[in-house]
């Protein structure tokens, strides 16, 4: 697997969550697996177990062959992690980029990496049966096994799985860089990379790998539409026959109020007395009154126009006049930070700001909210919905990508469903659905039932890894009966 960030190395966001649990969930159920990713900065100054393997590494680049080192680590001591040591490019304060911007040479920093990932399982003997690609950093890696290593017999039997996180961020470069690739001008076509005149890493492993997945099955029938295509829909569709979508899931070790270490008292479905303590906490540590009576709506997010937080934003004064209390979580956007900080002073004793990125609040948020809001314009997945139902923290969502695929609408007649969700993009549907949640919360019996359904629902990494191998064998398949032809 190759991802450019994987928790607890390095982590910008939930592809790391991805890249961190996946491998360790597909050692359980028997695959040999390692995991490679860039040792940046922050990987070199932390405090993990990781030694020099002595290996050195020449990675052809233009201008000539360049080296890197190789350095080795473990996740939970039996998942292998190698690290591309290249201080030139990744010794530096961000994974991507800094306040002003992208890295200007983030296409250069990650052709090496794509390239170095190639000549490590030369360099290991690992025969891999597949490589397992992450979003636009490595996406040009099928396209390098399908040309330049095209002859090379090493990787005669390897396949490649691609996985679009996220189609927004495609790693778009002009043209000016393709000699960098060290690829041939005859892919840069609309067929192959080009991409409006540019360079689309995405593009590369649309393309070129064996198998594509995205993280959720809506999602990956949302990214052939023009709607959230981003001009690549036309790409994908094409490749639908081999496009999977794969609901990501969740580390229990990491999420559950039985055991989190964060949280104010554990609890869990047979016992959920705790909930009401660790919501107590929750107002103490915004200032909020502390009332049992009223829901505590939350929200964690990056504070974007993705996240639906031009809905909120609009519906705000009208989520005020309800008899309910918010807590907000995030950095992201300053226009938007600097409209919720406004609202935080206009209701002091109704919204609680905080602008910040902190992973131990975000748990005492998860485990002391009542209702947490994802009104996501798009969501490949979303991991926050999975968490809030394993603390039983009722999820009101956007029906789009992942959430659509995890929350179900929760009837008052049938007694099943995990959670309420709304469709049409506006205030309007967010503040019916928020209405309804809120209404269903008087009725102690019915809210006691939704938070059973919530927190008795399954989204453990073990069933989406089982999901993948299959994916893998299919890739496998592909390419060795092509050899066989």
């Amino acid at each position: 697997m190759v991802s450019p960030e994987a928790v607890p190395f390095a982590k910008t966001g939930g592809l790391a969550d991805v890249a961190g649990a996946l491998p360790k969930a597909l050692k359980r159920i028997g695959v040999d697996v390692g995991l490679v990713i860039p040792m940046y900065r922050v990987v070199n100054e932390g405090e993990f177990n990781i030694r020099d393997t002595g290996i050195t590494i020449k990675v052809p680049m233009s201008g000539g062959l360049k080296k890197a080192n190789i350095f080795k680590g473990e996740i939970e001591g039996n998942v292998p992690v190698y690290f591309i040591k290249k201080d030139r490019y990744y010794d530096r304060d961000n994974l991507y980029g800094a306040e002003r911007g992208d890295y200007p040479d983030n296409a250069e920093r990650f052709i090496f990496f794509s390239r170095a990932v190639i000549e490590l399982c030369k360099a290991l003997n690992f025969k891999t049966d597949v490589i397992h690609c992450n979003d636009w950093q490595t996406a040009l890696i099928p396209a390098y096994l399908k040309t330049l290593y095209r002859e090379d017999p090493f990787f005669s039997e390897t396949s490649t799985v691609f996985t679009v996180h996220n189609l927004g961020y495609q790693g778009l470069f002009w043209h000016f860089d393709m000699h960098l690739t060290g690829l041939g001008w005859e892919i840069f076509t609309p067929d192959g990379i080009e991409f409006h005149g540019k360079i689309n890493f995405m593009k590369g492993g649309l393309v070129f790998s064996d198998i594509i997945t995205t993280v959720s099955k809506a999602y990956s029938k949302e990214i052939q539409t023009e709607e959230l295509g981003y001009g690549l829909e036309g790409v994908i569709s094409q490749r639908k026959d081999d496009l999977y979508g794969i609901i990501n899931g969740i580390d229990y070790d990491e999420w559950d109020p039985s055991k989190d270490r964060h949280i104010a008292a554990a609890y869990s479905p047979d016992d959920i007395k705790g909930k009401a303590l660790c919501k107590a906490e929750l107002q103490r540590l915004y200032s909020l009154p502390v009332k049992k009576g009223i829901p505590l709506i939350a929200m964690v997010s990056r504070i974007a126009d993705q996240k639906g937080f031009d809905l909120v934003i609009n519906a705000m004064d009208k989520l005020m006049a309800m008899d309910l209390q918010m807590v907000f979580l995030g950095t992201g956007d300053r226009e938007y930070q600097e409209i919720l900080q406004e609202i935080g002073r206009r209701y002091p004793k109704k919204a609680g700001i905080k602008i910040a990125y902190d992973t131990s609040l975000a748990h005492k948020i998860e485990a002391g909210a009542d209702i947490f809001l994802m009104p996501s314009r798009y969501e490949p997945c979303g991991l926050n919905q999975l968490y809030s139902l394993k603390y039983g923290t009722i999820p009101v969502v956007r029906a789009t990508g992942g959430l659509d695929d995890t929350i179900k609408n929760f009837s008052p007649k049938t007694g099943k469903g995990n959670g309420f969700k709304f469709k049409a993009y506006s205030s309007e549907a967010l503040l019916t659905e928020v209405k309804r949640a809120v209404g269903l919360y008087k009725e102690k019996g019915l809210w006691k039932r939704i938070i059973q359904n919530a927190m008795s629902c399954d989204f453990s990494w073990e069933h989406s890894a089982k999901e993948y191998l299959k994916v893998y064998k299919k890739a496998i398949l592909k390419v060795r009966s092509k050899g066989n032809s």
